[in-house]
This record gives C-alpha cells, sequence and structure tokens, in this order.
C-alpha cells in the first residue's frame, strides 16, 4: 500500500514566535504537520538522519521532518550552507526544535560519524550533501568525485555498520541528460552532461549495486527538476555563495540590487516566447516529497525504486520573470545573449509515478513560488549574512 501524508490542526506555534510567522498563509500551512502510512500507523518517534541539513532543500526538508513529529539529526559540513539555517529551523518548529540536533561534519570524515551513529540508532537517512554547481564541476571535476562519491560510500558503509539500511538519497533531473523529448519519464535513458551529473548518476548506480547485494536495503531515488520559492515565513531559503547557478536567486539578487540585469541565454528557440522551458518547483512541495517518499520505505517490497519530483509543467525564462515581477513589484532589467552551448530547449517532468507510487503531487504554482521567494529575498536581500535578518 502506499503512504499518504495527512494534516490535522494542532497549532504549533506559540504566541511569542517572531510577527511575520504569524501570517496565515504560514499557520495555515504550517498547523502541525503530521505523516503516516495508509495502514494508518504513525512515523512518530522515528529518527532520521538528514545531510546536507543546513542546506536549502535539505532546511526545509528538516523542518517538515520537524513537524511532522520526527527526531531529526543533522549532519552538514557547512561548505556551501550556513548554521544559521539550522537556528532558524528550530524556531520555527518550536517546541518540535527540541527534537532537531546538529553536528559539523564532513561524510568523509568516517571516525565522526562512526560516532554519530553509535550515539544514536537511526531508522532512515535522508541524503542531501554534496557540492552542486555545474560549472564549479567542470572546471574540479576531482573535487566532486571526491566529496561527492566518497562521502556518500563512506556514509552507505557506516549505515551497513549500524544496521540502518533505509536510505532517500536525493538525485537531480541532470541524470537525464538532455532529453530529446518531454515529459521525462523515470525510464527514460541516463546521459549526465558534466561532473556534477555524472556524480549524481553514479551514485544511483551505487545504490542499485548495494540493493542487488543486500536486498534487505530499501532505497528512494528521487530525481527533482528546478527547486525554487522559500518556506512561506520568509524565515528560510536558498542562499548561495558566490554568482547564483541558476535562474531563480539570480532574479532575486536583481531586485534586490545586488545585480544590474538578468542575462537571459537564448531568445529564439522553439517556445511560447522564444526563451528555454523548465519544470519549476516549490521547495515546501519538494521536501513534502522526500517525506512522502521516506514514508514509502515502510512498505515491505520497494527495494531500490525512483521518482521524479516536479511539477510537469514548463514554464519559460520570461514567464517567470514576468511572475516575479508581479509578486515584487520590481523591474526586472534583462540582457539577452546567445544560448549556451548544450542547453535543452525544453525539459520538464512525467509526475505520474510520484502521484501514483507516493501519493505526492505539487500543490503550487508559479505565482506562489515567486511570491514566497520574494518574501524571503525582501527580509533577507543578503541571506543568512544579511544585517536586516534576524539571526
Amino acid at each position: 500500500m502506499a503512504s499518504r501524508v495527512s494534516i490535522s490542526n494542532t497549532n504549533a506555534f506559540p504566541s511569542s514566535s517572531p510577527s511575520y510567522l504569524n501570517s496565515s498563509r504560514f499557520l495555515s500551512h504550517a498547523n502541525n504537520v503530521s505523516f503516516q502510512t495508509q495502514n494508518g500507523s504513525t512515523m512518530l518517534n522515528k529518527t532520521v538522519l538528514v545531510t546536507g541539513g543546513a542546506g536549502y532543500i535539505g532546511s526545509h526538508t528538516v523542518l517538515q521532518l520537524l513537524l511532522g513529529g520526527f527526531k531529526t539529526v543533522v549532519v552538514d559540513n557547512l561548505d556551501n550552507s550556513s548554521e544559521v539555517a539550522i537556528h532558524r529551523v528550530k524556531e520555527l518548529a518550536a517546541e518540535f526544535g527540541n527534537n532537531l540536533n546538529f553536528h559539523k561534519v564532513d561524510l568523509r570524515d568516517r571516525a565522526a560519524l562512526e560516532q554519530i551513529f553509535a550515539s544514536t540508532k537511526f531508522d532512515a537517512v535522508i541524503h542531501f550533501a554534496g557540492m552542486k554547481a555545474v560549472g564549479e564541476s567542470v572546471q574540479k571535476p576531482l573535487l566532486y568525485y571526491n566529496n561527492n562519491l566518497i562521502g556518500t560510500i563512506t556514509l552507505l558503509e557506516v549505515m551497513a555498520a549500524h544496521g540502518c539500511k533505509k536510505l532517500v538519497f536525493s538525485s537531480s533531473a541532470t541524470v537525464y541528460g538532455w532529453p530529446k523529448e518531454v515529459p521525462c519519464t523515470e525510464e527514460f535513458p541516463l546521459s549526465a552532461m558534466n561532473p556534477y551529473g555524472r556524480t549524481k548518476l553514479t551514485i544511483e548506480e551505487i545504490c542499485r549495486d548495494v540493493h542487488r547485494s543486500e536486498p534487505d536495503w530499501k532505497i528512494m531515488l528521487l530525481r527533482y527538476f528546478n527547486p525554487v520559492g522559500a518556506h512561506p515565513s520568509g524565515y528560510i531559503g536558498e542562499d548561495p555563495r558566490g554568482i547564483p547557478n541558476n535562474l531563480m536567486p539570480f532574479i532575486q539578487q536583481v531586485a534586490v540590487g545586488r545585480r544590474p540585469a538578468l542575462t537571459v541565454y537564448g531568445n529564439d528557440y522553439n517556445t511560447i516566447d522564444g526563451t528555454g522551458v523548465r519544470d519549476y518547483i516549490h521547495v515546501v512541495d519538494l521536501a513534502d516529497g522526500h517525506i512522502a517518499a521516506l514514508l514509502k520505505l515502510e512498505e515491505a517490497d520497494i527495494g531500490c525504486d525512483v521518482c521524479n519530483l516536479g511539477t510537469g509543467k514548463g514554464t519559460s525564462v520570461l514567464e517567470m520573470v514576468r511572475a516575479f515581477e508581479e509578486a515584487s513589484g520590481k523591474k526586472i532589467p534583462l540582457v539577452m545573449a546567445d544560448r549556451r552551448p548544450g542547453d535543452a530547449e525544453i525539459v520538464y517532468a512525467s509526475t505520474k509515478k510520484a502521484e501514483k507510487e507516493l501519493n505526492w503531487k505539487a500543490k503550487y504554482g508559479i505565482d506562489e513560488m515567486c511570491r514566497d521567494q520574494w518574501n524571503w529575498a525582501s527580509k533577507n536581500p543578503y541571506g543568512y549574512g544579511s544585517q536586516d535578518s534576524t539571526d
């Protein structure tokens, strides 16, 4: 039987929370999210290790876990994330924040990881940790192979040694390369086009081999598309280091005055307005998708399976820019440039398998994505390092 997500109405937020945590939309979203399997058994008091839990997607997932009654331990080396995110997640989770513990540890540090597993019995692991900038991976491939592959292998070895054999792996649609047709289904040929994508693809293969060798492993591989947006509170969001690699954080930095204009690469594609089309998914939807996959691991015959996480809809660059301008009231100056070599025209997900197998479906559209992104950006124009933000 597939797993379901249920929402109860117990208010998880005390009256002493910061004022912006008390918006009606935030409270309606956050009111004690509880998760249970379809047969009615709850996941309360389960303990989950989240690697990379201080990062963009990881921090939102950790919050959803806490609100769902999970005890959560985060391991993160803070290479491209901030401990401030962990403190804010604790605050957002109110009394459930007591169920969160954080360790600044690199997954390649076997001794430190062994110590964490020796002190806590984990029911499952959600694995986000890894370097993720495509351009940097091309320039520094050995760094990416060292960090992403060795870190994952060490994690799997330590998990096995301590009898923890349930894993949700945060993979990526990059494993499809540049697909020749859309929507992308889980059965499409796999062909990563850069070292970052190849690390994701290799880890998927490692997971399949681990399951083949030891069938008691239960593994969900999640290929997600383009995460955007932020938590409705505006209290946690994406805070990329250096020049953003993705569209939305770049738009955000233009809107707050950190950059003069957005460069659009290619306006002569065969699309609605000539710009490239991608599948953008709200980060809160994505977080809930990871938890739906976690619940799936409770089933007896899961094995090693894969699901796309996306909206199943394509949005062009200019459509996203217009939606952000509407949400923010800011004009985004544009600079048109030539296509980048290798960029695909249209990429979006087939979500049928996730809807059927995980009973999960994205709830938010680009209007909510842009509204929440701007709420985060306007409160935290320089991310977690902003002097205008509350640390």
